[in-house]
C-alpha cells in the first residue's frame, strides 16, 4: 500500500466515518443519552418533583419523540440479536409486575401515564445499548454525554447560578450553596457525577486517558461541592470493592463482596427496624441511629405494607397521595408523611408500590442476575473494563437505593443509569466486544 493511497483514506476518514451506519447508530446513542439525562428541563429550580410530571407538555412530546426515536434506531440501526438478548426473563416479570401494579393504582390512568415515563426511559437506556457496535463505539458515546453534562452544569453555575445551586430562598434553605447543575437536586447531581467519575475511570483504563483523566476529574469536583456524603463514600468503596480484586488476581471476589456489602447495608438500615435483635442491638449502642429520620418512614411504611403485602397499593399511589393526607402526624414525628414524595428507600418502596412478590423479583433481576452476569464475562479486556464500569455503577446506585428511593421513578437519572449497568452487565456477558482498533 502506498503513502499517496495511506494518505487519501486518511482525509476521506473522518468525513466518511461520520456517515457510516455505525457512525449514524454511534450518534443517536450520544444524543439519546445525553438528552435523557439533561431533561427537557435543565435548571428546574422548582424541585425533584417536577421530573417527568405526566401533565407538562413538553415532557410529554420530548418523551414520546425519544420513544419514537429508540424504537425506530433499534429497527434500523441495532443488531436484532442484540436487542433481542437485553431483555431476560426476570426483566420480563419484573415489567409485568410493574404493569399490574399500574392496574392496580387507585388512578390507573394516571399511574399509566406517569408509567410511561419510565417505560420509555427503560427502553432508551437499551437502546443506547443496542445502538454501538463496539467498544470505541460505546466509549464515544459515553466521552460526547459526559463532555455536555458535566460542561453544562459547570456554565450554569456561571450563567444560571440561582438554578445550578440551591440557595437561601429555596424550598430547602439549608441546602443553600450546594451544587446541583443542570439536575432538579443535589441528591441527584451528586449520584449522576460519581456514576460519570466512574465512566472516567472506564475510559482511562481502556487507553483514553486524556479523556479519562478530564471527565474523572470534573466529575469528583463537582460531586463534593453537592455535599452528598453519602456519595462520597460509596464511591471509591465501589471502585475498590470492583477494581482491587482484579488487580490481585481475584475477579470472582467481587461478586462475593457485591454480596456482603448489599447484605450489611440491609441489614443496618431496614434491619434496624424490621429484625428485632438487630432493633434491640441499635437501640442500644447506636441510640440515635435515625439516617436523619429515615427510620421513621420506614416504620410507618412496614405497618401500611403489613396491611397489603402481596399486591402491594399500587404505582404512583401511596406517597403523597389522599390515603396519607388523611393520616394523622403525631406531634414527635421527625418528618410529616402527608408531604413525602418517596420513602427514602427504594426496595421498601417497591414492597409498598408493587407488594412483597415483586421486592423479591426485584431483588433477583437488579441484584442477583447482574452478578451472575458479571461471573460469566468474557476474559478478554473491553470485556472486563466495560463490566467492571457498569458493576461500579450497579454497586453504587443499589447500595444508595436503602437510603433514596429512584426505582421504577419516571425518568430520574440515576434510575437510567441503573437500568444502563444492569442491562449493560448482560450484553457484556453474552459476546466478546470489538478490541480498540488501532488508529
Amino acid at each position: 500500500m502506498s503513502n499517496t493511497d495511506s494518505l487519501r483514506r486518511t482525509e476521506r476518514a473522518p468525513l466518511s466515518a461520520a456517515f457510516t451506519r455505525a457512525g449514524v447508530a454511534t450518534a443517536i446513542a450520544a444524543l439519546l443519552f445525553t438528552v435523557i439525562l439533561v431533561s427537557f428541563r435543565p435548571f428546574q429550580p422548582a424541585g425533584a418533583e417536577l421530573t417527568g410530571q405526566g401533565g407538562d407538555i413538553v415532557n410529554q412530546l420530548g418523551f414520546s419523540s425519544l420513544g419514537a426515536i429508540s424504537i425506530f434506531a433499534l429497527m434500523a440501526f441495532a443488531d436484532p440479536r442484540v436487542a433481542r438478548s437485553l431483555f431476560s426473563p426476570s426483566w420480563m416479570l419484573m415489567l409485568g409486575c410493574f404493569m399490574l401494579s399500574v392496574v392496580l393504582a387507585t388512578d390507573p390512568p394516571t399511574a399509566m401515564r406517569a408509567a410511561s415515563f419510565t417505560l420509555i426511559g427503560i427502553l432508551t437506556m437499551a437502546t443506547i445499548l443496542a445502538l454501538p457496535r463496539d467498544a470505541d463505539s460505546f466509549s464515544k458515546v459515553v466521552i460526547f454525554t459526559a463532555v455536555v453534562v458535566i460542561g453544562l452544569s459547570y456554565v450554569g453555575l456561571i450563567v444560571f447560578p440561582h438554578e445550578a445551586m440551591h440557595t437561601a430562598d429555596s424550598q430547602e434553605p439549608e441546602h443553600a450553596g450546594l451544587w446541583r447543575g443542570v439536575f432538579t437536586h443535589k441528591n441527584i447531581a451528586g449520584p449522576i457525577m460519581a456514576c460519570f467519575s466512574f465512566a472516567g475511570l472506564y475510559l482511562y483504563r481502556r487507553g483514553d486517558k486524556l479523556w479519562g483523566a478530564g471527565i474523572f476529574a470534573a466529575a469528583m469536583i463537582f460531586m463534593l461541592h453537592t455535599g452528598s456524603k453519602t456519595t462520597v463514600g460509596l464511591v471509591p468503596f465501589s471502585i475498590l470493592i470492583v477494581v482491587l480484586p482484579s488487580l490481585i488476581g481475584m475477579r470472582l471476589g467481587t461478586p462475593v463482596l457485591f454480596a456482603l456489602a448489599i447484605i450489611a447495608t440491609a441489614v443496618g438500615t431496614l434491619g434496624i427496624v424490621f429484625i428485632p435483635p438487630v432493633k434491640h442491638l441499635a437501640a442500644v449502642y447506636f441510640p440515635d441511629l435515625t439516617y436523619t429520620g429515615r427510620t421513621t418512614l420506614w416504620e410507618f411504611a412496614g405497618d401500611m405494607l403489613a396491611k397489603k403485602p402481596l399486591t402491594g397499593y399500587g404505582y404512583e399511589s401511596f406517597w403523597g397521595t389522599p390515603l396519607l393526607l388523611n393520616q394523622d402526624q403525631p406531634f414527635d414525628r421527625p418528618w410529616d408523611i402527608r408531604t413525602i414524595v418517596h420513602g427514602h428507600d427504594g426496595y421498601l418502596d417497591i414492597a409498598v408500590l408493587m407488594g412483597i412478590p415483586a421486592l423479591c423479583v426485584a431483588v433477583y433481576t437488579f441484584l442477583i442476575a447482574p452478578l451472575r452476569d458479571y461471573m460469566r464475562i468474557p476474559l478478554r479486556k473491553e470485556n472486563i473494563y466495560l463490566g467492571d464500569f457498569f458493576m461500579m455503577v450497579l454497586l453504587f446506585a443499589a447500595l444508595n437505593g436503602f437510603l433514596e428511593s429512584f426505582f421504577f421513578r419516571r425518568a430520574d437519572p440515576v434510575w437510567l443509569f441503573f437500568v444502563l449497568s444492569v442491562l449493560g452487565l448482560r450484553q457484556v456477558s453474552l459476546r466478546p466486544l470489538a478490541a480498540r482498533r488501532p488508529s
